[in-house]
C-alpha cells in the first residue's frame, strides 16, 4: 500500500512558497504522518484537549497556525508537530503536499503535508495542547462499511464519522483522510457531507 500512496503522491509535489507576514493568522499546516507496516501503513493522530476552545476533545492531526518565523507552510507542519506530540523534523521525510482546504469553522486555508516516518519513535504529547494520540491503520479508513453518521445536534446537520478505539474521527480530518485514500489507493468511499436535515 505504502509504495502505491508514494507513487501516486508524485503528482502532489512539496511547494515552499513563502507568505506574506499579513497572511499569519490566516493560514495553517498539518502533517499526516505515515508509519509501520508498508503493506498496511498507520496513520498518527491526536485527541486534541478539551479545554481548547478551538476543536476541544476532537481529534486532529499535528499542525497549526503559521508563526511569523516560519519559512514555508512545510516548516509550519513540521514545527507544530514537534511541539504537539515530539516527533522531530529529522524524523519524518516530507512526501506530499496535499490541497488546502478550509474547515467547518472559521476563515482558514488549512495545507494538509503527507510524511513517512521511520519506527520505532517515541512521542511526547504535549498536555496543554494534547490528550492522547493514536494510530490509524490505513486499511480501517478505506473500508466504506466503517462510516457511519451522527446529528450535529447545534445545527441540524448529519455528519459522516470513522470510529477507532473509541476515538471519533469526523469533520476536516475525516475530509482529508478520505480524500487521500480516494486519491491514492482509488478506495471509492463516497460520503454525505454534509447532509442538512428537515
Amino acid at each position: 500500500m505504502l509504495a502505491t500512496i508514494k507513487q501516486r503522491l508524485k503528482n502532489y509535489p512539496i511547494i515552499h512558497a513563502e507568505l506574506a507576514s499579513n497572511q499569519q493568522g490566516s493560514v495553517a499546516a498539518v502533517l499526516l504522518v505515515l508509519h509501520g507496516d508498508a503493506n498496511n501503513p498507520k496513520l498518527v493522530l491526536t485527541e486534541r484537549a478539551k479545554h481548547l476552545s478551538n476543536h476541544g476533545g476532537e481529534v486532529a492531526f499535528p499542525g497549526g497556525m503559521r508563526d511569523m518565523d516560519d519559512a514555508n507552510l512545510l516548516s509550519t507542519a513540521l514545527r507544530e508537530t514537534r511541539e504537539e506530540i515530539g516527533l522531530l523534523p529529522s524524523q519524518v521525510e516530507p512526501i506530499a503536499m496535499l490541497p488546502n482546504q478550509s474547515p467547518r469553522r472559521g476563515n482558514i486555508q488549512v495545507t494538509p503535508f503527507v510524511a513517512w516516518a521511520e519506527s520505532p519513535f517515541t512521542l511526547v504529547p504535549d498536555s496543554s495542547e494534547i490528550a492522547s494520540v493514536f494510530h490509524l491503520p490505513l486499511d480501517i479508513a478505506a473500508q466504506i462499511d466503517n462510516y457511519k453518521y451522527f446529528e450535529l445536534a447545534e445545527a441540524s446537520i448529519l455528519f459522516p464519522y470513522l470510529e477507532y478505539r473509541g476515538y471519533k474521527i469526523w469533520g476536516f480530518t475525516l475530509k482529508v483522510i478520505v480524500d487521500m485514500l480516494n486519491t491514492t489507493i482509488d478506495a471509492g468511499i463516497k460520503l454525505r457531507y454534509p447532509t442538512f436535515l428537515d
